[in-house]
């Protein structure tokens, strides 16, 4: 498919069902903005930036990996990503997609892109963890990962399904790999408007491929390098600890600032909870300081009913493996801290022991 203008709205887009073509869009714009609920102003917001004549747009990030911040990105190149996502899903103009995600963060963005640039009729929910109430089946969504498991009784609605955010548990993976859905795991970030890179949700876990166009490599911490001459002139760095499989796959190990150094032993967070699996309470591992280690493994999980002793004697069969004989402590908390979009925002977690 020839790469659109931004300006162009395609004369198929539909919002509910109605078709809008620009001078439309802008009334339903201040509509939202003026009448709507709290998302819908937040919709209409953005859609009056896109329908003006600045080439760019500012974009929040969801401050998971530091400090929320604003960035600038380029309206066209968002457009480009909007392009080879429905080149790769096989998207058709008129299909049917959910919107449940907050457009307040690249994710919801993207989706209206996509259905603006591609011709889809989108359908706009509120951007809840709970799902309970669309109707009809949909050929495209994406979703966060809490929002798939509460929304698992009617995820065979859903032909094509993206997940992204925060990572998949082994019981959501099992489910989405046995549901009537094709659902996939991304990778991205702001800064990549959402995912380079996909992996079908299947049992075992698959590597991530990245899209066309993309082409990866690692610098000297194996730190995955991004390169997409459509996003940036110079490679995108990240601070995500991968293992190449090859030049257009990836296995994600965990994040450099969360490697946890234990009496000279790099231990990955992400690699260990991946391992423990589903405990059905929110956990996540971390580091203390050590007088003699340096820093101690330690896990948190929340829960206003269990204690550290009655979690570790549950977890006792997979704790006593080689994996976690770093573990020094369990910590419980009534709950965590988390992100607008839904990850644990495990630093002001950390803040509450």
């Amino acid at each position: 498919m020839k790469i659109p203008h931004y300006s162009k709205i395609h004369n198929r887009f539909k919002i509910n069902g109605y078709h809008y073509n620009q001078q439309d869009l802008t009334q339903v714009a201040h509509s939202f903005i003026k009448e709507g609920a709290a998302y819908e102003e937040v919709i209409g917001a953005f859609l009056l930036d896109w329908l003006d004549t600045s080439p760019t747009i500012n974009v929040n990030t969801s401050g998971s990996t530091g400090i929320p911040k604003t960035i600038q990105v380029s309206k066209q190149a968002m457009v480009h990503s909007a392009v080879r996502t429905g080149e790769y899903f096989g998207l058709e103009v008129g299909d049917r997609a959910l919107h449940c995600l907050p457009v307040d963060y690249i994710a919801g963005k993207m989706m209206l892109v996509r259905a603006m640039i591609l011709g889809l009729d989108m359908h706009m929910m509120e951007p809840r963890l709970e799902l309970n109430s669309f109707d009809g089946n949909y050929d495209f969504c994406a979703m966060i990962p809490l929002q798939a498991k509460n929304t698992l009784p009617k995820i065979g609605q859903i032909k094509t399904l993206l997940i992204g955010g925060a990572p998949i548990s082994s019981f959501l993976r099992t489910a989405l790999a046995a549901a009537a859905t094709d659902a996939y795991e991304t990778y991205g970030m702001t800064e990549t408007l959402t995912h380079i890179a996909v992996s079908k949700i299947v049992v075992p876990q698959q590597p991530f491929e990245v899209l066309p166009e993309i082409r990866i490599a690692t610098d000297a911490d194996d730190c995955l390098q991004i390169e997409a001459p459509h996003l940036s002139q110079t490679p995108i760095q990240t601070e995500d600890i991968v293992s190449l499989v090859d030049s257009q796959r990836f296995i994600l190990i965990g994040r450099k600032n969360n490697v946890i150094n234990s009496g000279g032993k790099k231990l990955f967070p992400e690699s260990l909870e991946q391992e423990l699996g589903d405990i059905h309470m929110p956990f996540f591992f971390a580091a203390q300081p050590d007088s003699e280690l340096g820093e101690k493994l330690i896990l948190l999980v929340a829960s206003e009913t269990e204690t550290p002793a009655t979690i570790r004697k549950k977890l006792s069969p997979v704790l006593e493996s080689e994996s976690f004989r770093f573990l020094k402590e369990i910590y419980t908390l009534p709950s965590f801290v988390y992100t607008p979009t839904g990850k644990i925002d495990r630093p002001s977690t950390l803040k509450l022991l």
